[in-house]
């Protein structure tokens, strides 16, 4: 095995010939506690320039067969000391994850797997896009090669498959939930049934298999109404029915026509509710949760909340709806007895829950709509980009379940994301289109970041669209109306002929803004 052993301090960049395979390891390391490194010889070391170069020495040792090029980190998990994490996903909600872990003292380095070709080429993580996050085997052997400390799941297809089943179960900290406790996301009727259960607030409902039974259901309760598929349906399971037909055609299209397959062969049909949309982050640890900050997305593709609804357009956080005072109300009515019933049906949840929340133009009051068991995206984006606090020391606190007094620290002012989508969706799309000018959009203002959801890379090096939402472009600012104009400038900075976004982000918030106007 042909290696190099490096004792490593301060702070390190490990290179291979290759510049998809790149470990960042940014933080100082005590020279008193250095960790040891076997580094292939594929890989070159270098000081990071903002480290201290004195203080950088080494130990080699040369062998003489050929081996696979490998990095290994050789260092406790325990609390206060660093972890290499492995973050499941590939979009931008887990592009923002990277970004928020590879800024955390507490981690050495953060791999992504599959990842996409932004993530990789912005250094926020060592993508592997080889590793089939859906085999429970090859993600524990990845994670014990490597010596993985901490697995983030980001999309909800492996939870509701078991990854973090048979990873708790191989003895890697998993944030996630098992598969039985992502039913909450899996299956709508088993969300609904737990709100009944244990008097959670939300839309009066029933199920239904029968596309007929459905229909005199929908004509005796009137329309406006709601018509959701019981599984997942990639965001678009859901229709909201502005007269009977829309939503006769929406039961058929679910239960005769198998629109989304299994996922609507069953159809929830609920009442609609009139309000303000707003997203509720709690991480949670089985039996505690803690508030994350507040966000508000934009679910319909076209400007003035019109169209379709897909999995977002774009978010901005806090959301000025979600007072403090609300906020506590989410949390006593509808976070913790959720936690607490989930604990007594023998599936104790842990990982964030994500509640899509409705508050109630009538009352005031919020009510449950639906239950992501993971990140939202893009809200995901805005709250990473205004996180403070150590993310991967956080994590692995509710792993543990130690979540009891853990306070978290989110930068001052606002943060909002403009996704930018393929032309034609949520429908089809073509792919292949190239974008140009990205690092120029990421300058033109402070605070700058876009996050890729689906991005490749092209045979000359150029990034080119492989999905419907294809791009996170984030920006802080003192208050809303500044980040909005930093993102929109970010924008217009963007060349991508094949790509389109809403202009009117943030426009509850801002309700008095003129909008950007280029189409």
């Amino acid at each position: 095995m042909a290696c190099t052993s490096y004792c490593l301090s301060p702070c390190v960049k490990l290179c291979s010939s290759s510049s998809t395979k790149c470990f960042q390891f940014q933080k100082p390391f005590a020279s008193s506690n250095n960790l040891r490194f076997s580094v292939g010889p594929n890989f070159s070391i270098s000081s990071n320039p903002q480290g201290s170069k004195s203080s950088f020495f080494s130990t080699v040792k040369c062998l003489a067969q050929k081996s696979q090029p490998s990095v290994s980190v050789n260092a406790p998990t325990n609390a206060g000391q660093r972890v290499v994490v492995l973050v499941i996903g590939g979009g931008g909600r887990e592009h923002a994850l990277c970004y928020a872990l590879k800024r955390s003292h507490s981690c050495d380095a953060v791999f992504c797997a599959p990842g996409n070709a932004g993530i990789s080429n912005s250094g926020d993580a060592t993508c592997i896009p080889d590793l089939d996050v859906l085999d429970g085997d090859a993600v524990i052997s990845f994670c014990r090669k490597w010596s993985v400390g901490l697995v983030v799941v980001g999309p909800e297809a492996p939870l509701v498959s078991g990854l973090a089943n048979k990873l708790v179960k191989a003895g890697i900290p998993t944030f996630g939930p098992s598969s039985e406790a992502a039913a909450l996301e899996g299956s709508k009727n088993f969300m609904k049934n737990l709100c009944d259960k244990y008097g959670i607030p939300t839309a009066k409902y029933k199920t239904f298999t029968d596309s007929n039974a459905a229909k005199q259901y929908i004509q005796e309760e009137g329309a406006p109404i709601v018509v959701k598929a019981d599984g997942l349906a990639a965001g678009k399971g859901v229709i909201v029915a502005m007269t009977l037909e829309e939503a006769y055609e929406a039961v058929d299209s679910m239960l005769l026509k198998n629109a989304f397959g299994s996922a609507g062969c069953r159809v929830i049909i609920e009442e609609f509710l009139e309000g303000e949309e707003a997203s509720f982050f709690a991480l949670v640890d089985g039996e505690n949760a803690i508030p994350l900050e507040s966000a508000q997305d934009h679910k319909r593709v076209g400007d003035g909340d019109t169209g379709p609804n897909t999995g977002g357009m774009g978010a901005y956080s806090p959301a000025p709806v979600l007072t403090k005072e609300l906020q506590s109300v989410v949390m006593e009515s509808i976070i913790l007895p959720t936690v607490k019933g989930m604990s007594a049906e023998g599936c104790k949840f842990v990982g964030v829950l994500y509640a899509g929340l409705m508050i109630e133009k009538k009352s005031g009051l919020p009510k449950l709509i639906e239950y992501n068991v993971r990140f939202g995206d893009p809200e995901c984006q805005v709250l990473m980009v205004r996180l403070e606090s150590d993310l991967a020391e956080v994590l692995l606190a509710a792993c543990r379940g130690e979540l009891t007094g853990v306070t978290l620290n989110w930068s001052p002012g606002s943060a909002m994301v403009v996704v930018m989508a393929s032309k034609g969706y949520p429908g089809s799309y073509e792919k292949g289109s190239v974008i140009q000018n990205l690092e120029e959009a990421e300058q033109v203002a402070p605070s700058v970041k876009i996050f890729h959801a689906g991005t490749a890379l092209d045979a000359d090096g150029n990034f080119i669209a492989t999905g419907g939402r294809v791009l996170g472009v984030t920006a802080k600012g003192k208050d809303v109306e500044e980040a909005r104009d930093r993102a929109y400038l970010a924008m217009e900075e963007i060349n991508w002929p094949g790509g389109f976004y809403r202009r009117d982000i943030g426009w509850r918030a801002l309700p008095q803004k003129q909008f950007a106007t280029r189409e």
